[in-house]
């Protein structure tokens, strides 16, 4: 039974079947230019490069196909988030006495939207002039994917931005309630507020955890590919537009993913430690003993309830993830371009064999 004002998924909604008939047409087309460079992929005697160029762009493909698996399958789990959020502002309004607002967020999502296109052109284009093989046919298929990957960094930053002012305006009326006489009274009010918002953290990371995690996973892996791919057509060629289209495609990956882990991470820290902060800052001289003991009970709450971005417990989105990625990245390059050298050594030392600089595989 549906209540007014509240947020619904269903598979036979008019906006699911909608985004199903859309996603089978662009299938079609993903499929066709997928083939080809699996075709591409799979004829013998090219050179070692010219199939990791391949694999970056079936790579960069996969993404169209995690849409039902990782975010359709969580429809309802998304649906509980945002229906978290309407609860979390009607009771805000009662407590404080105050409206939470995030201003000017159609204009915002318009013109996150319209941003996001424009890179995915950008990019798509960019690759069809600096990567050989790379035809205008093969680029119908990957606008739409690379839009799709900067709305969902567009949408991991509204939710971010948004947990993150009301945490402010959270902190900011909590200020204010100390000063009341029955401040012990409101801050076991603010401590439920500021439960529930560690809880919708908590259901955001839920609701979209495969979708992020594939999404992050499939950022790192397109990285290691495509900085290797450039490393190693500079030492066996010199720096070309080749290079310079791959550095575009890890100075892409990588600005995603520092967009994700650094919003994260900002959110973590306003609702987390900035509000921790703000309580120990508490003159406890200055209030009864009764909100003293609530103070107290609050700073055990937030200790006991962290606010963090967990993917069903495989990995916390945060800074120090993406220092971990750029670690593990940068030591596959080494890895890998070690492995690239001693093959070039063993190429010089057999001039008979098939290895003059650049691998061939048979």
């Amino acid at each position: 039974m549906k209540t007014a004002g509240t947020t619904t998924f269903e598979w036979t909604s008019s906006a699911t079947i909608y985004a199903m008939c859309l996603w089978i047409a662009e299938t079609v087309i993903v499929i066709l230019v997928g083939r080809e460079r699996i075709e591409n992929t799979l004829q013998p005697n090219k050179p070692f490069d010219e199939y990791i160029y391949n694999i970056i762009f079936l790579c960069i493909l996969t993404p169209h196909f995690l849409l039902p698996i990782a975010s359709w399958r969580y429809g309802s789990e998304v649906a509980k988030y945002k229906n978290m959020w309407t609860h979390y502002q009607l009771r805000y309004y009662r407590v404080t006495g105050s409206v939470l607002e995030y201003p000017s967020l159609r204009r915002m999502c318009i013109a996150l939207c319209i941003v996001s296109w424009l890179i995915s052109i950008t990019v798509v284009v960019s690759q069809f002039y600096l990567q050989p093989g790379f035809t205008m046919w093969h680029t119908s298929a990957y606008y739409h994917i690379i839009a799709m990957l900067d709305c969902l960094c567009a949408l991991w930053w509204i939710n971010c931005t948004a947990i993150g002012s009301a945490s402010k305006g959270l902190a900011l009326n909590l200020h204010k309630a100390l000063e009341n006489t029955e401040s012990a009274e409101l801050l076991v009010e603010y401590r439920s507020l500021w439960l529930d918002l560690s809880h919708m953290m908590q259901q955001l990371a839920k609701a979209y955890a495969n979708m992020y995690g594939i999404y992050c996973l499939i950022m790192f892996v397109t990285t290691i590919i495509a900085g290797y791919g450039a490393f190693s057509e500079i030492l066996d060629h010199g720096f070309s537009l080749k290079e310079l289209g791959l550095f575009v495609i890890v100075v892409y990956c990588t600005g995603l993913l520092y967009i994700i882990c650094n919003e994260a991470d900002h959110a973590t820290r306003k609702v987390g430690l900035e509000f921790q902060e703000r309580l120990l800052n508490v003159n406890l001289a200055a209030v009864d003993n009764q909100t003293k003991k609530e103070v107290e009970i609050f700073l055990a709450s937030i200790a006991n309830n962290p606010p963090v971005y967990s993917l069903n417990g495989y990995a916390v989105i945060n800074r120090a993830l993406l220092s971990t990625n750029l670690a593990t990245m940068a030591t596959y390059w080494v890895v890998l371009m070690q492995f690239k050298l001693s093959l070039i050594r063993k190429g010089v030392q057999n001039p008979s064999g098939n290895m003059t600089g650049t691998l061939i595989v048979p």
